[in-house]
Order: structure tokens, then sequence, then C-alpha cells
């Protein structure tokens, strides 16, 4: 790419991108993969800190990914109609910036061009911790309500001196 060409994220819109484009997107933060509560009455979504049983924490992956949604039934296959319509995604998710016309943050993989820095800058799972919907049953989850998925941690806002 010459030195004056936009990256792909900046000049497409989500239905622009190819598959590449899209999964690449993708931080590996694995916020998304958290069980998550909704309030009936209010609509309220509130994070766990219970991740889906398919979660690789270390490597903050899903370890099927191309069945995911035939072996977990409640998992979102994100698409730009449902990123514009999920609105638990994390506010660092790059799928969700992208869709409010945002940048993406300097610790982002495309951005940055390290896979690690998703991690160094504490926006992922890993180090977090976290434990499995196979251990956690239902009616328990509500105890296991955590907030910090919906916020961006200090580490992730400013690039640190690396």
């Amino acid at each position: 790419m010459a030195d004056d060409e936009a990256p792909f994220w900046q000049t497409k819109s989500l239905e622009q991108m190819t598959k590449s484009e899209w999964e690449s997107l993708c931080d590996g933060c694995a916020r998304c993969c958290l069980n998550k509560l909704e309030e009936e009455e209010t609509l309220r979504i509130y994070f766990t800190d219970v991740a889906c049983k398919l979660l690789d924490g270390t490597a903050c992956r899903c370890k099927d990914y191309k069945n995911r949604s035939a072996l977990v039934e409640d998992c979102v296959i994100l698409t730009p109609e449902t990123v514009r319509d999920t609105a638990w995604l994390p506010p660092t998710c790059a799928y969700r910036l992208i869709a409010e016309d945002k940048d993406l943050m300097w610790w982002h993989p495309l951005v940055s061009g390290d896979p690690e820095t998703v991690h160094i800058a504490g926006v992922s799972l890993r180090d977090r911790k976290i434990s499995s919907e196979v251990d956690v049953p239902d009616k328990d989850l509500e105890d296991h309500i955590v907030s910090w998925p919906g916020r961006v941690p200090k580490g992730a806002k400013v690039k640190s001196g690396k």
C-alpha cells in the first residue's frame, strides 16, 4: 500500500469489505464471547465473566470458529446488519467502531501490525479470571456480572511508550 493510500477500514463500509478484510477486523479480544444477560423490563445488557464453552482463553479465539453457530445455539454471527443491531458489542470492537464511523484504536493488530498489542493494552480476556459456561450453571450467571467488558481499559486509550 502506498503511503498516501488510506487503509481499507477507512475507505470502505462494512458492506463493501471482502471476506478477508471483514475477518481481519476481529482484534482477538474475545469480549464478545462472554455470556451476557438481558434485563427483560429495561432490555439492559449485563456482561458476565463467564465465557462460551468454545473459547480458548489463552489464544482468545474460538476453538471451532467454522462450526460455532451449529455448536452454540445463541452464537451471534456478525454481519454488517447484526453489527448495527447488536447493542452489546464492546466499545473497543472494530466492527462497532467502523459502524459508528470511528477509526480503529492504536492497539488493533491492523494498526499496530502486531497481534499481541490487543493483549498488551489490556483489552483482551487473556490474563483475566474467566470461567467457562461449562462450569457455571445458568442460574448462577447473575453472580458473575462484571462491568469491565463494556469499558475501554485505561491502557487502551492512549498509546503507551512502545
